[in-house]
């Protein structure tokens, strides 16, 4: 393992290094995570550590990190380790014939050049149920070298004798102001860009890198802030604009919406508080400002449970531009 390699998950991560050092590692393991979390990177990691050549099991000092320097290291870094392999459905789900031809089949052959055979299988919890009882024959009686890491958004998805049979490691929720120091050392982006981001993510690392490096994150922002700040004057001329410019993200709804709640969440925390510290849009502090005091305190609910109707009806396949306008005038409905 390298050294905060994936940031916030030093338990996975002091986990699998003890496991190295202790010669007490699982046959199989579970990472569980939200898309994006670093169950990859996790995963590929241990793989490297374990097939570093110095944490071989005839090594003294054995670190259970990888050294990045050997050979093994060297091809890891380049995918080219022979001993580790990713499984690749062929199809959206990770099927029978997937889990035989790349595992089964597979496993009894012994490693190429290290001392594991690896196997790292990401959206586990697309496997079907045949494809889950054909990997239990293996995992239930494998070889000494074998070691197989599933990765999963959803571990409710596996049987239990396939939970009762590996090691189940969660990703934990990082810290707001952590992901926000790694974004700006990253990055090199403002304390907004970087809390916005962070806000956005929800404590997902991965999200809210993806967010920073995304032109169209931004553009939604804008987009949204217009929209709402208009309200209060604009007439349906208005709002037709800005439907119309919400239209270019119809495939990115959800974060359109999310957008507008984290909005309606910071006019809601002045109006009640007046903490200005704790608003995400902290550059459009007087727009919010000006909102806060517009809108009637009565109507908040009935904005946020607007907000969720319109994602029922995202989700629902419903007419994209009247959801976005029939959720603007329920907000100038609360505008005084």
């Amino acid at each position: 393992m390298s050294d905060h390699n994936v940031i916030g998950q030093d338990h996975i991560e002091k986990h699998f290094q003890n496991a190295i050092k202790s010669e007490k590692k699982s046959h199989a393991y579970i990472i569980n995570g939200e898309e994006g979390s670093g169950k990859s990177a996790l995963a590929l990691e241990f793989a490297k550590a374990l097939q570093c050549e110095q944490n071989a099991p005839d090594k003294e000092n054995v670190t259970g990190t990888a050294c990045n320097k050997c050979k093994s290291c060297s091809q890891t870094d380049s995918g080219n380790q022979p001993d580790i392999k990713t499984v690749i459905p062929e199809k959206n789900k990770v099927g029978i014939d997937d889990i035989r031809d790349q595992i089964n089949n597979d496993i009894e052959i012994l490693p190429y050049s290290s001392p594991y055979k690896i196997y790292i299988i990401p959206h586990s919890e697309t496997m079907t149920t045949e494809a889950q009882n054909a990997l239990l024959k293996t995992i239930e009686e494998p070889p000494a070298y074998a070691i197989i890491i599933l990765l999963t958004t959803n571990i409710e998805n596996f049987l239990p004798t396939i939970m009762s049979r590996c090691v189940v490691l969660n990703i934990r929720p990082v810290e707001e102001d952590v992901i926000a120091k790694d974004l700006k050392d990253k990055f090199a982006v403002s304390d907004y860009e970087a809390e916005l981001a962070v806000a956005f993510a929800g404590g997902n690392v991965g999200q809210a890198e993806k967010l920073i490096e995304s032109e169209e994150f931004s553009d939604i922002k804008s987009s949204v802030v217009n929209a709402l700040t208009t309200l209060r004057d604009g007439g349906m001329e208005d709002i037709k604009k800005s439907v119309d410019d919400a239209k270019q993200y119809k495939t990115n709804a959800q974060d359109y919406l999310d957008m507008v709640r984290m909005w309606m969440r910071d006019v809601l925390m002045l109006k009640t508080t007046y903490d200005e510290e704790s608003v995400v849009f902290k550059d459009d502090i007087v727009k919010l400002k000006e909102m806060a005091e517009a809108i009637k305190m009565a109507k908040m609910t009935d904005i946020f449970e607007a907000i969720e109707e319109a994602e029922l009806r995202v989700k629902s396949n419903v007419n994209y531009n009247a959801t976005i306008e029939m959720l603007l005038l329920k907000i100038k409905e609360g505008i005084q």
